[in-house]
């Protein structure tokens, strides 16, 4: 059975890499990308929510009545 030459894969792999490389870099540099804008401050809004100036009375569960 004779044996497989893998003297050749090394320099083969490096090619494939660098050619690969080659062929997508102007692909990749063709690209413009939007600048870098500068973050703004987070305000939180004040929502007026119809709530919160209301008084709610709150029921207890029903309890068994006392005699």
């Amino acid at each position: 059975m004779p044996q497989l030459d893998t003297s050749t894969w090394f320099i083969t792999i490096v090619s494939m890499i660098f050619s690969l490389f080659m062929l997508l870099q102007p692909k990749i540099s063709a690209h413009s990308f939007p600048p870098m804008s500068k973050e703004k401050p987070f305000t939180p809004t004040k929502h007026s929510l119809p709530w919160t100036n209301k008084w709610t009375k709150i029921y207890s569960p029903l309890l068994p009545h006392q005699h």
